[in-house]
């Protein structure tokens, strides 16, 4: 086995000119359908996770005046919370299928060209 050989054809298709650019053009469009739903997952569980510890703080005397005031806010603070989490999975999947039905058409076409060449 000749690992010069191997090397230099390694390098020249690293330098060659890219066909592929159908290709590309399909993974961007995916990413573009999966990017915004992904984002607001993201920022509104840790938002949400964030709220939760808020209310655990408040109920168990860590932050705020003990008393049965803030226990019960806390208590309220950490529910709103933990139904953010909640209905967070299923508002991703709500938006992650908006944005595949934005997309679907130009996808479907790029996939199909590719797949005649």
């Amino acid at each position: 086995m000749n690992t010069d050989k191997i090397y230099a054809e390694h390098l020249a298709n690293e330098y060659a000119p890219k066909d592929d650019s159908k290709v590309i053009a399909l993974r961007k469009l995916d990413a573009r359908a999966k990017l915004p739903a992904t984002i607001f997952t993201y920022t509104f569980g840790i938002l949400s996770a964030l709220i939760t510890g808020i209310g655990m703080c408040l109920s168990m005397d860590v932050i705020g005046n003990s008393g049965t005031i803030m226990f019960v806010l806390g208590i309220v603070t950490g529910l709103i919370g933990l139904v953010g989490m909640g209905v967070n999975y299923p508002i991703y999947k709500k938006m992650l299928a908006k944005g595949k039905q934005k997309y679907a058409f130009e996808i479907m076409e790029l996939a199909k060209e590719i797949s005649e060449e």
